[in-house]
């Protein structure tokens, strides 16, 4: 899992390797794809499309499972095996890709350009970002940063150290049925039901140690108390901790209402005291994102060397 972490930060996923072969998740995006055109029949019952989900889920798991189990066999007990093996759970992550995101945001938000902002963010958020001052940009990309980097970088480390190259697979193909079946819209309330669930019960120790990793690199662990409450109060059981460790770090508020289209959302506040978020929290963000990555590392690598010499 440190290999890997440090191959996805240093090389990503080429553009060329992806133009080529494109990438594992959009494999399983493909395969939800082909199976909810099958499946998911709007003239069909309620208790059938939620049947249907049930069962599209656990094959797009399954198979996401079994490849990573067969690779993670086949390949050599060696050294290239391992190399091998270490940059297949590299393509898992979204440790550089989240950063990148997240930055083509915040420099143009810190030189006043807020269209070009606007548009990037358009990229990584779902709700309506026409409406968005400065503020509500920054608190937008924020609360992205800080809930992707649970989904997209601390959880699947977790069920990679956990169950190895299985366990990642299997937790990405999850978080990617969730993105695309799990939400609440006429079309898949039914159908993504299963998916939505099991993606709360797979992040739900994920969240909170990304939580006490941003509050130990943030500074914020005193407040963990605070952070709790905060995050209960959030319509997600998990991104709330992210989002609170996140929300004190940098001694900000975020969430609250915001737009999806032509719905207005009232959530609750995070940290409710606090001012707003401008871009200049936004930079110290991706700061504090970076210090987490680095904490995240370096006690990957002391287990790694006491393991070594344990053994």
């Amino acid at each position: 899992m440190l290999v890997g972490l440090l191959i996805e930060l240093v090389a990503g996923w080429p553009q060329w390797l992806y133009a080529r072969i494109k990438h594992p998740v959009v494999w399983m995006g493909s395969l939800i794809t082909l199976m909810d055109s099958y499946l998911n029949k709007p003239h069909k019952t309620y208790r059938y499309r939620q049947i249907a989900g049930t069962v599209t889920t656990c094959c797009v798991v399954s198979i996401s499972t079994g490849i990573g189990w067969t690779i993670s066999n086949v390949l050599p007990d060696s050294t290239i095996g391992f190399i091998v093996e270490a940059t297949i759970a590299s393509s898992l992550f979204a440790t550089r890709s989240l950063y990148e995101h997240v930055k083509a945001v915040a420099d143009p938000l810190s030189v006043g350009n807020l269209s070009k902002a606007r548009e990037a963010l358009s990229h990584i958020v779902g709700r309506d970002t026409s409406v968005l001052d400065e503020s509500g940009m920054a608190a937008a990309a924020i609360e992205s940063l800080a809930e992707n980097a649970s989904d997209g970088v601390f959880a699947p480390l977790c069920w990679g150290l956990l169950f190895g190259l299985p366990g990642i697979a299997a937790y990405k193909a999850i978080n990617t049925l969730d993105s695309m079946i799990g939400h609440r819209s006429h079309q898949y309330a039914a159908f993504g039901f299963f998916a939505a669930k099991l993606d709360d019960i797979a992040n739900l120790l994920p969240a909170r140690l990304t939580a006490l990793l941003i509050a130990f690199a943030g500074g914020s662990v005193l407040r963990l108390r605070w952070i709790a409450q905060d995050a209960e109060k959030h319509r997600s059981p998990n991104a709330g901790w992210p989002e609170g460790a996140m929300a004190y770090a940098l001694q900000i508020k975020l969430s609250g209402p915001r737009t999806y289209g032509d719905t207005m959302t009232q959530e609750p506040w995070i940290n409710e005291q606090a001012a707003l978020p401008d871009a200049n929290s936004l930079k110290d963000s991706l700061q504090i994102y970076q210090r987490t990555l680095l904490c995240t590392l370096t006690l990957l690598l002391l287990v790694g060397v006491s393991m070594l010499y344990g053994a």
